[in-house]
This record gives structure tokens, sequence and C-alpha cells, in this order.
């Protein structure tokens, strides 16, 4: 009797949820708050072109670059921007500057120099993801790079130059590796490194996939590529790392990664991973504490979609997005397929809410690739940008949709609903969209994103939505924890973030946590919860300020 009543409790409450988001949902948009943007990458001295080099052959390779990262290199308070790219096909060497990775300088102002040759990161090989964070804790971010059978360590020197540590960490390339993360996943106060492989591919690979009497060749479905294992790296501490993807449980769970996030989903005090998986289950890796992990993916409801389907799961966010405390997940796919949103239920399980919330109606029609959860108009409540494209460079020639898309944006009107309103912002812009990062670049308080394009130019999109709300940065130091603080959780008020530098598809974002604070001046009570235990509070915090804060010894 007990069970039913419980419920007929749950579905009560779940009918009422229903029902308060139909309200939301038809909420007009001009009681939102504005959000605009325009696009300035030229002006600010942004030139790269992500080069795929496509070729006849239609390798799948050629579909997957483009990961971004955006952190500060050089500590001089700016937001500095890094591109992966390209490289020769067959030889998958940088045989020529225009297959460079690239890393531009913000000198402040909005403007940006090119350091890459400088800087020492000009790279090898066909790169896919980036993923920077201060692993060896001397307080200057370092640089992982991942590729197609090459993968690369940077070592941030501290004078503006990076050494490829690659080999002398102990990194592996044995596999073809789209993106990467950091977390400490023992907390040990020392950042942790899990890669993710895509599958196995060699070049030899030459199956005609499309219609051969219309000459119509097309990349091949990923059901012609066997899937592998990720692979993760604990941190010794001495500069070097090693492989314990097999003990710590990660090796016998075959998939094709796309994409990696991490939260404390289950607030546990451990930082679990999720993993996005190509047209296969995702991963849900729920850390167990003792340096070995359970995949949970299918028991908790994130595998697959509410309609037991495996999608083409790409882009990644694991952030609160309707403010009760409890990390949810965000996930982009191809058209038709929506952008899965996992409510967190707080049990241990998620349920699928892209329904009741908005997003299969808005985002059907749209292949999405990177994403991330954002106040981009700071009145509280975490937006979702998604970069948009096909996979299929021939799609037109297809189906209705088309490959070249503008990004999105969905306004998050509170009760868990989104709304579209990407036009409205400014994106116009039909390209093949595939990495981003979000960052203040301007130091303005509003969380600009830069977003790379196949063989097209680079985007910059300035945020210059005309509202007055207030905001706050929160900038962590570690002393105890890692030094960035990765996997610290900050309560605000009404609102929960955690820092993380993984968000979106093969790409990172800097580790400060931006709240919209609405028309709130002053902040009664910041809690923190360090990676270490420790609980540290602020009080009457005033907003529209970076704020630094260091972890109590």
């Amino acid at each position: 009797m007990a069970n039913r009543r419980d419920f007929l409790t749950s579905a009560f409450a779940f009918l009422l949820i229903q029902e308060r988001q139909k309200t939301a949902a038809s909420q007009p948009l001009s009681t939102l708050a504005p959000i605009r943007f325009q696009e300035i990458a030229k002006q600010a001295g942004l030139s790269f072109v992500l080069q795929n080099n496509p070729t006849t052959r239609k390798h799948i390779i050629e579909t997957m670059p483009g990961g971004v990262a955006a952190f500060d290199y050089n500590n001089d308070g700016s937001t500095d921007i890094f591109f992966t790219n390209g490289a020769s096909i067959p030889s998958l060497e940088k045989d020529s500057p225009k297959f460079f990775n690239r890393l531009y300088r913000n000198d402040g102002g909005l403007k940006f120099t090119d350091v890459t040759l400088e800087a020492g990161v000009a790279g090898a090989g066909y790169s896919m993801g980036a993923a920077a964070a201060d692993y060896n804790n001397d307080g200057f971010t370092d640089l992982f790079v991942a590729g197609v059978y090459r993968n690369t360590l940077y070592r941030n020197l501290g004078n503006g130059k990076f050494a490829d540590v690659t080999k002398d960490a102990g990194i592996k390339s044995d596999k073809w590796a789209v993106a990467a993360g950091w977390f400490d996943y023992d907390n040990d106060g020392w950042l942790d490194l899990f890669v993710v492989n895509y599958a196995d591919w060699t070049l030899d690979f030459d199956r005609y996939c499309g219609e051969r009497d219309r000459n119509l060749r097309v990349y091949c479905h990923p059901k012609y590529f066997k899937g592998v294992s990720n692979t993760l790296y604990r941190n010794r501490r001495d500069g070097t790392f090693e492989d314990v993807t097999e003990s710590a449980g990660i090796s016998k769970h075959i998939g094709r990664g796309m994409s990696v996030s991490f939260a404390d989903y289950d607030n546990d005090g451990f930082l679990d991973a999720f993993v996005t998986n190509d047209n296969l289950p995702n991963f849900l890796f729920r850390n167990r504490g003792d340096g070995t992990f359970d995949e949970v993916a299918l028991q908790a409801g994130v595998a697959l979609t509410n309609y037991g389907l495996a999608v083409a799961s790409m882009g990644t966010d694991f952030r609160d997005y309707n403010n009760d405390g409890l990390p949810d997940i965000s996930v982009t796919a191809l058209a038709g397929e929506t952008f899965p949103l996992f409510q967190n239920l707080g049990n241990g399980t998620f349920r699928d809410m892209t329904h009741p919330s908005g997003l299969a109606r808005v985002a059907r029609a749209r292949s999405g690739w990177s994403n991330g959860f954002f106040d981009f108009n700071n009145d509280g409540w975490k937006d979702l940008f998604t970069a948009n494209s096909d996979v299929n460079d021939l799609i037109d020639q297809f189906q209705s949709t088309h490959y070249k898309q503008p990004n999105s944006l969905f306004a998050n009107v509170g009760d868990g609903v989104f709304q579209d309103v990407s036009e409205d912002a400014g994106f116009s812009l039909p390209r093949a969209h595939r990495g981003s990062a979000f960052a203040d670049f301007d130091g303005d308080g509003k969380i600009d994103v830069v977003v790379s394009a196949l063989g097209e130019p680079a985007e910059l999109w300035q945020n210059i939505s005309p509202n007055r709300n207030h905001w706050l940065a929160l900038k962590l130091v570690g002393t105890r924890s890692n030094r960035d603080g990765i996997g610290a959780r900050i309560r605000l008020g009404d609102q929960w973030n955690h820092v993380t530098t993984s968000v979106g598809y093969a790409s990172s974002s800097p580790p400060t946590v931006h709240f919209g604070t609405g028309v709130v001046e002053t902040i009664d009570r910041i809690e923190i919860k360090w990676p270490s235990g420790i609980t540290q509070v602020l009080r009457n915090v005033s907003t529209n300020q970076l704020l630094e804060v260091h972890e109590p010894k």
C-alpha cells in the first residue's frame, strides 16, 4: 500500500511539474531579459580557419575535428583561445602552417594576437579535442590535445611557452582520441586525465557509402566502426601519469566516445563522469570512492532517450539547469533525435525531460555538436547554447534538413522550460559548426562564446545583451584541493554550480564559475564545498566583480 501511495504521489508531482512547465512555455519572450550577440572574430584578430581537409574517400575523421579551449595561459587576467586543427591526408601530418593548431593571446579590448609559434603549440598529427587545466599545481594552466593516434600533453612553463611532455609523462597515443577532460577522481589534490576514444579506424577503410548511381558518396554511418574503451590516467604527482583504465573498471566498457563531462551527481563527495557515445548507449561512470567506477547509465536513465534509443550523442554539459542543487545532463544529437535533457532526481536516477522542457520541439530540426549551460542574460537561470551542423556534407541532397546551420540559444524561463531565442539573439550564420568555449573575454560580466567551423573562419560571439542584471564570477584557488578547484560545489542563494573545464564537444572552458544575480547587488551567503571536504562560507559579497577565493589551509 505504501508503494502505491508513493507512486501516486510521484505521479501527481510529475503532472504538476508538467502543468507548470506548460504555463512557463507560453510566457511571451518580451518578459525575458533579452539576450543579444554580435560576431566580431575578424575585428578581434581571430583569423583561424579549421582545416578538416575533406577528401573524396570520405574519411570519417574529416567530420569530427574542431575542439576549442579557452583559458588564461599567461596569467594576465584575460582569457586566451586555443584551436585544434586537422592535417594532411593520408600522411596525418601538419605539413603546412594552415594545419597548425593555433593559440591566440587576449590582449584586452577584445583584441587577440596569434602566439602559436612562440608558445610552441603548433602541434602534430590530425588533432581533435582540447582540455586545459593545471595538472601539476604550479599555478599555470597546462594543455592536453587529443588526436587521431596522436595525443599531446603540454606543460605550461610559466614564461609564455609550453613544453611537449607527452612521452615523459607516460601519455599514450594508441587510440583515436576525440576529447578529454581533467578531474580529481581520487580527491588527492592532483588532477587526473580522462581521454575519450572513438573507434578502430585506419586509412585503409574504403567502404563506399551513399548512392553510386548518383555519384553521391557520403561519410559512412558509425555502425561500421568498431568501438573502443576510454582511457583513465591517474596523476602520480611527480609530472607523470599511470594508466589505470583497467584497474579502475573503465576498460571493459566499449563505446564510440565523443565527449566527457564531470559532476558529483549523487552527492557522495567524488566526481563522476558522463561520456557521450555515437549511436551507442552513453556511459555514466559512478565513482565508488575507492579508485574504481561502476558504469550505471542504463539504470540511472541516461544511457538512452525516453524512447529507448541510442542517438548520435556528441556534446555534453553536466550542470544544474533548474536550480534544485542537483547537476543535470545536456546532450546534443542529430536532427530528428532532439537534444536530450536528463533531469537529476536526487535518488541516483534521471528523468528524460527533453519534451517537457520544450527542447524536443525547438531542437528537432537541428543537429548539434558543442553545448553549454550558461546564464547569458544574468537573470539567475542557466540558458543553453548549441553549436550546430549536420555530419553529412551532402545531406541537403538527401533530406529536408541542412548541413550548415546557425548556432542556437535556448533561454531558460524558469521551471525547467526553454524557449528558442536564437534569431533574436543574433545567431543566423549557417556554418558547419563544431567546438565551442565559453568565457567573459572582455570582462564586462557577460558570457561570450567562441565557435569553430569546418573549412571556415572561427566565430567570436560577443555578448551585448542590453539588460542591467548583476553578476558575480568566482575563481577558486585550491590549497588542499587541486589548484583550479575543479570539483568544488558552490551555492549562491538559490543557485548551484561547480568548477569544471569540461564543457561541450571536445572543448574546454575556464574554471571560473559565473553567476547571474538579476537585481540582487549583494549576496548574503555563498557556500563553497571544496573537494578536500572543507566547507567555506562567504558573506555579504558585492556583485559585478571577479572574486578570487583561496581555499582555507
